[in-house]
């Protein structure tokens, strides 16, 4: 990079640090940005795409064949840290909100659901062009699937957000305590699908997980932004979730990967399990004791300005960065197999040729923001009938899209 453009960064990201509020936590915008950016990471690199013999696409992964990989997910899978830090952000902004609790809410819900709706919306019209242009309907379908995939997590943070009031009160009652019946009830539910009364238990128990799994970090958080949660909680959390953690998978044998393995008969993931939980509370306590050796790193501005961005675009990422592999996959499998991208994930070649990939989802993850990123924003200008075009449109690829699954 040449000099200019180098004292250009550097000035923009002087900028930056000067314009951010002096009450802005930046180690929590750093925890964010980094759980962030491990959901496309993960997604990139554990998820692959086979041809058939139309050429059509279709999901694969390198777990099915390297299960040695499954600890790269208990680095990746740091949705712990996602729902922690926004249990501790939606604490703070509940207290300073200017109005009252249910404006607090719809605000938060509408900057969730509106790059929910444009991305779904924009797949909606952009599917049957590509099948146009002849995309095999299997392709579409694939893609439908992936894009589909991370946005349960909007649904999710959606009520746990709702149920914040709550969460304040359990906290200033109970403090760190206030997440242990969650993690219990988890564990309840985990007895009966895998203890000795399994083969009579239904199936759609396993689903009693979904809300208390998740809401066990974002509680921690909701505990620890309203200061119930120090570096003796902080390390409590740190050991027995590491403790607990490895007796799930030495004594209990619990799958090793935390995140699905296509053909896998159990999964730790949808829903989350008592494993997913040991690696929530671990990963939480470590963030916390991090937290003001992040926040003197994020305090030099070359650091802290791609934090900011990353935060700007947050919801952005989450929603397109599928897309942006799939816009390398399917231009790719018209090629044929092209290796680390539409070759099968069964080789260490494939692993070594889907990172030489990653920097290109990258770029065009990049590319893609930078027209995706007025979904973030509020509609202003949207008349009321483009609002219900979006909605039916994005209604009508969820269908779509969740009748695959």
């Amino acid at each position: 990079m040449s000099r200019p453009a180098l004292t250009r960064l550097r000035r923009t990201a002087e900028r930056i640090d000067l314009q951010t509020p002096a009450h802005r936590d930046r180690a929590v915008d750093g925890l964010r940005a980094l759980a962030l950016l491990a959901v496309p990471t993960g997604h990139w690199l554990l998820g692959g795409f086979t041809l058939d013999g139309q050429g059509a696409l279709h999901n694969a992964s390198p777990l099915s064949s390297f299960g040695a990989l499954a600890p790269a997910g208990w680095i990746l899978q740091m949705l712990g840290i996602f729902f922690l830090v926004g249990g501790y952000a939606s604490v703070l902004s509940y207290h300073r909100r200017k109005g009252s609790a249910d404006a607090w809410l719809k605000g938060r819900i509408a900057r969730l659901g509106r790059p929910v709706l444009g991305v779904t919306a924009v797949w909606a019209l952009a599917a049957p062009v590509l099948y146009a242009a002849g995309v095999p309907e299997t392709t579409l379908r694939t893609g439908a699937t992936l894009v589909v995939q991370p946005l349960w997590f909007v649904g999710v943070y959606a009520v746990v957000t709702a149920l914040t009031p709550y969460c304040v009160r359990a906290a200033r009652r109970l403090g760190g305590w206030a997440a242990a019946p969650l993690i219990g009830f988890v564990a309840v539910v985990d007895l009966l699908r895998y203890g000795p009364l399994a083969d009579s238990v239904p199936s759609w128990l396993a689903l009693l997980n979904i809300l208390p799994g998740w809401l066990f970090a974002y509680q921690l958080g909701v505990s620890w932004g309203e200061g119930r949660i120090g570096r003796r909680g902080a390390r409590l959390l740190l050991a027995g979730g590491t403790v607990l953690f490895a007796a799930l998978l030495l004594l209990f044998h619990y799958p090793v990967s935390v995140v699905g393995v296509p053909g896998a008969a159990r999964t730790n993931s949808h829903p989350p399990s008592l494993l997913v939980l040991a690696l929530a509370a671990a990963q939480s306590g470590a963030a916390i004791l991090l937290r003001d050796r992040l926040a003197r790193l994020l305090s030099r501005p070359a650091l802290w300005a791609p934090v900011v961005v990353v935060n700007l675009c947050a919801m952005t990422v989450l929603c397109w960065h599928q897309s942006a592999m799939l816009a390398a996959a399917v231009p790719g499998s018209f090629a044929g197999a092209v290796a680390g991208l539409t070759t099968a994930p069964d080789s260490l070649g494939w692993i070594a040729a889907r990172v030489a990939w990653m920097p290109v989802f990258a770029a065009l993850l990049v590319l893609i923001a930078r027209y995706a990123r007025r979904f973030e924003e509020p509609w202003t200008r949207v008349t009321a009938l483009r609002r219900t075009a979006a909605g039916l449109l994005a209604a009508g690829f969820a269908v779509f899209a969740l009748g695959l699954a």
